[in-house]
């Protein structure tokens, strides 16, 4: 009762064929599959890099900027101190 049985999905896949085309319907599924094809190598690639490899740094560009805004706010901290002192 509660779930769907296999005559209700039958007919939902005969709506679904006759909406879209057989044809519509076959480039859907190759383009599905190529993607996970796709998606399949570029995890495998990721996996097999070479050891050699070295790690090289990244731009890092926020995080240089964030500790050049941090030192900043350092220094200000520490003239207000000075300040405060005399």
């Amino acid at each position: 009762m509660g779930g769907i049985s296999i005559w209700q999905l039958l007919i939902i896949a005969l709506i679904i064929v006759l909406l879209f085309g057989t044809k519509k319907l076959r480039t859907l599924g190759g383009d599905l599959g190529s993607a996970v094809k796709g998606f399949k190598k570029a995890i495998g690639d990721e996996d097999s890099a070479p050891a050699a490899k070295k790690e090289t740094p990244d731009a890092d560009f926020e995080q240089k900027k964030i500790a050049d805004e941090q030192q900043a706010a350092d220094q200000t901290k520490t003239s207000q101190k000075d300040k405060e002192q005399v």
